[in-house]
C-alpha cells in the first residue's frame, strides 16, 4: 500500500491512539472518575478523542499528535466540543466544563484556567503531555463540590439540535433523523412526523394512491429537516425515489455546496481522489431548485417525472397564476400559460399512472415576495382538478397564519381529506436555548406588548436579546458572545435602503455560499460582518448569533406598525395589504434566524438628512425597550 492508502491511514490512526493512551494512563493515575474514548458527537459527525468525567468537572480532551503549536482551528474544535456537551448532553447541562487541547510536541502550556462564561464552559486550556495532569488538577481544585453523577453520565441522553447545514450533511452521509434530533418528553418531535410521512408514502405505493401531505410547523421547528430525512431515505430506491425541491435559491445553493464539500472531504479521508464536479452532480439529483423541476415537466407534457416522491420546501412560496404566466411569457417558455405553479406541479406528478406523493412543507407567516400564492393555492388546485388525490393535512393548517382555512372548508367533500396531528411540528429546534423565540417575535410583530414581555422574561436568561443605537456596540456584543466556530453575521431587510450611512447596503449581491460556509478568514463570510444578508438570502438557514439591523421601512407608531418603501429620494407609504404583509414577514424571518441570541440595532437618525429623521426610528426603539429588551 502507498502512503495514501487505507492501510496507511489506519496505521496512522492506531499510532495516534497509542500515543494518546500512554499520555492518559500517565496523567490520570490515581484520579476518581471515568474516561470515555472516541465519544460520538452525531450532530457534527465527529468524535471527541477523550472525555474525562469526574464528580466535580467534565474535561473534553482533544489531542493533536505530532503538533508543536496550538492552532486557532484546533482551539475552536476543543471549544466546540465543550459547548456541544453543555448544550446537548443532558448530564452535562449543570456541570462545569473545561475543554483541553493537547499538542503532543509543544513546549508551551497554559498554567492557569481562564474565567468561565456564564454557562460554565471555560475557554480551552492548552496543555502538553507533561502539563495535562496539572491542568486537570487545577480544574478539580476550582470545583470542589460534586455536580456530576459519573456512573449515570454515559447513559444520559444526547439531545442535539443541528443547524440545517449540519443536519443535511449528517442525513446525506446515511445518519438517521433519530441520531441527530432531540427527543424532548411531550414534544411533537421530528421522529414522529418523519415516521408518519414515511408510513403514508408506503401506503401510497402499496395501495396505488396519489397523496398530497401538508406538514406545518413553527419557524425553526425542523420542517426542512423532515423533508431532507425522507429524501435521503428514499433517494436510492428505484421504486420510491425522492427529490427535495425548494424555490429558495440561496437555500438550495448553500445546502448543495455544503453537501458537496462534505462528501469530497469524506472521500479524501478514505484515500480516494474525488472530482468535485462528479460529486456535485450526485448531490443535484437529491436536492434541486423547484423551478428546474418545473421546467423539466414543460419539455415533454406527457412524460412523468423520474421521481415518485417530491418534497416541496416552503410550499407556501409557490407562484400564483399571474406570476407563473408572467414568467412563462417573459422567458418565452410557454406564452398563454393558465396554471398556477401548484396546479402545474400536481399535474406533473399526476402523470404517473399508478401512485405518487407530494409532501408540502409549510411555514406560517413566511411569504416574503410578490406572487407567492400561499398554501391555499395548493388546496384549490386539488379541488379544481385532482379530486381523486388523497389529502392529509396538519390540524394547524386552519390557523390564521397559514391563510388556508377557507380553502380547506371548500375542499371538504370534493376530495379525500384527512387531518393528522402527527403532521405538525410545534417546537422550535433552531433556538435550542429558548423554544419560545418564534412566539416572542410573533407577539412583537403583532404589537402584543404584554405577551411579548411575558415570553421575554421566561427566555432572556437562556436566549439573550439586546437593543442598541450603536452598530459598533452591537457587533462587539455579538463577537463577545460567540465562541469556538459559532457563526454570526449582520442581517437587514431588503427594503432597508437608508442604512447606507452605516455601511450597510442591501443592494450588494451577497453570495450565500461564501456568507454561510466560508471561514472567519474570508472577508466574504458572515464572520466579517461587513455584508448584510437579507431575508431572501437567509430564509431557511440560520446563524448562532445575529445582528439584526432595523431601518425606517417598518416603523412603530403609537400602537401599530407603519409600512414604507424607499423610492427615488424619499420614503413612500405602502398601501397594498399583501406588500405590507411581505414587509412584516421579512422582519419575522430576520428576527428568527439566530439560534442563541441577537442584538438589534435601531439607528438614531440624523436631522440633517430628511430620509433618516429621528422620528422614523425613535418610537421603534422605545417600543422594543418597553417590551423589556435590554439596552447596551
Amino acid at each position: 500500500m502507498t502512503s495514501h492508502g487505507q492501510f496507511a491511514l489506519e496505521l496512522e490512526q492506531r499510532n495516534a491512539w497509542e500515543v494518546q493512551t500512554e499520555i492518559l494512563q500517565r496523567s490520570l493515575a490515581g484520579l476518581s472518575g471515568w474516561i470515555h474514548l472516541e465519544f460520538d458527537v452525531p450532530r457534527i459527525g465527529s468524535r471527541i478523542d477523550a472525555v474525562l468525567v469526574t464528580p466535580n468537572v467534565i474535561c473534553p480532551i482533544e489531542f493533536k499528535v505530532g503538533e508543536g503549536s496550538y492552532q486557532r482551528s484546533h482551539l475552536n474544535q476543543a471549544w466546540d466540543y465543550g459547548l456541544d456537551l453543555k448544550n446537548f448532553h443532558k448530564a452535562s447541562h449543570s456541570a462545569p466544563i473545561v475543554p483541553i487541547l493537547v499538542a503532543t510536541e509543544s513546549k508551551d502550556t497554559d498554567d492557569a484556567l481562564t474565567e468561565p462564561h456564564p454557562d460554565g464552559v471555560h475557554p480551552p486550556v492548552c496543555a502538553n503531555p507533561d502539563s495535562l495532569r496539572k491542568i486537570i488538577d487545577l480544574a478539580l481544585q476550582r470545583y470542589g463540590q460534586p455536580s456530576v453523577d459519573v456512573a449515570a453520565w454515559s447513559s444520559a441522553p444526547y439531545q442535539p439540535t443541528p443547524t440545517i447545514i449540519e443536519a443535511a450533511q449528517s442525513l446525506y452521509s446515511r445518519h438517521s433523523v433519530d441520531a441527530i434530533a432531540r427527543h424532548d418528553a411531550g414534544a411533537r418531535n421530528l421522529s414522529i412526523t418523519s415516521a408518519r410521512v414515511e408510513q403514508l408514502i408506503d401506503q401510497a405505493a402499496r395501495e396505488k394512491q396519489k397523496l398530497i401531505i401538508f406538514v406545518t410547523g413553527v419557524p425553526g421547528a425542523g420542517k426542512t429537516l423532515v423533508g431532507l430525512n425522507v429524501a435521503t431515505k428514499k433517494r436510492n430506491s428505484s421504486s420510491t425515489h425522492a427529490v427535495f425541491l425548494s424555490g429558495n435559491g440561496p437555500l438550495v445553493e448553500v445546502l448543495s455546496e455544503a453537501l458537496t464539500r462534505d462528501e469530497v472531504d469524506r472521500l479524501v479521508q478514505q484515500a480516494k481522489k474525488p472530482r468535485k464536479g462528479t460529486v456535485k452532480q450526485k448531490v443535484k439529483a437529491f436536492i434541486q431548485n423547484v423551478h428546474h423541476f418545473r421546467d423539466d415537466g414543460l419539455r415533454d407534457l406527457a412524460a412523468p417525472p423520474a421521481d415518485r416522491v417530491v418534497i416541496f420546501d416552503e410550499a407556501q412560496r409557490a407562484w400564483d397564476q399571474a406570476m407563473t404566466a408572467n414568467f412563462m411569457a417573459r422567458k418565452k417558455k410557454r406564452p398563454g400559460f393558465t396554471q398556477s405553479e401548484p396546479e402545474f406541479l400536481i399535474s406533473y406528478m399526476d402523470r404517473h399512472s399508478d401512485w405518487s406523493v407530494i409532501i408540502c412543507l409549510v411555514g406560517g407567516g413566511q411569504e416574503i415576495n410578490r406572487g407567492e400564492a400561499g398554501i391555499s393555492a395548493w388546496l384549490q388546485a386539488v379541488r379544481k382538478g385532482f379530486p381523486d388525490w388523497h389529502v392529509y393535512v396538519s390540524p394547524d393548517l386552519t390557523d390564521s397564519e397559514y391563510a388556508a382555512g377557507h380553502a380547506i372548508e371548500d375542499l371538504q367533500g370534493a376530495a379525500h381529506v384527512q387531518t393528522d396531528s402527527a403532521l405538525h411540528l410545534s417546537v422550535s429546534m433552531r433556538s435550542f436555548r429558548a423554544e419560545n423565540v418564534s412566539k416572542f417575535v410573533k407577539a412583537v410583530l403583532d404589537c402584543e406588548q404584554g405577551e411579548a414581555s411575558r415570553i421575554l422574561q421566561e427566555m432572556q436568561s437562556r436566549y439573550p436579546i439586546v437593543v442598541t443605537r450603536d452598530l459598533t456596540a452591537a457587533k462587539e456584543w455579538i463577537r463577545s458572545q460567540a465562541r469556538g466556530s459559532e457563526r454570526f453575521g449582520v442581517v437587514a431587510s431588503s427594503s432597508a435602503q437608508r442604512l447606507k450611512p452605516h455601511a450597510i447596503d442591501v443592494r450588494i449581491d451577497v453570495n450565500p455560499i461564501h456568507w454561510f460556509l466560508n471561514g472567519a478568514s474570508d472577508t466574504r463570510s458572515s464572520f466579517y460582518m461587513e455584508d448584510a444578508a437579507t431575508e431572501f438570502q437567509v430564509q431557511g438557514l440560520e446563524l448562532d448569533w445575529a445582528c439584526v439591523t432595523w431601518d425606517a421601512d417598518l416603523r412603530f407608531t403609537g400602537d401599530r406598525w407603519n409600512y414604507h418603501s424607499f423610492r427615488g429620494s424619499r420614503w413612500q407609504n405602502v398601501h397594498k395589504p399583501d406588500a405590507r404583509q411581505y414587509l412584516l414577514n421579512a422582519y419575522r424571518v430576520l428576527l428568527t434566524r439566530a439560534r442563541q441570541g441577537m442584538a438589534i440595532f435601531v439607528p438614531t437618525g440624523d436631522e440633517r438628512d430628511p430620509t433618516r429623521s429621528a422620528a422614523y426610528y425613535d418610537e421603534t426603539y422605545e417600543y422594543l425597550r418597553a417590551v423589556g429588551i435590554s439596552e447596551i
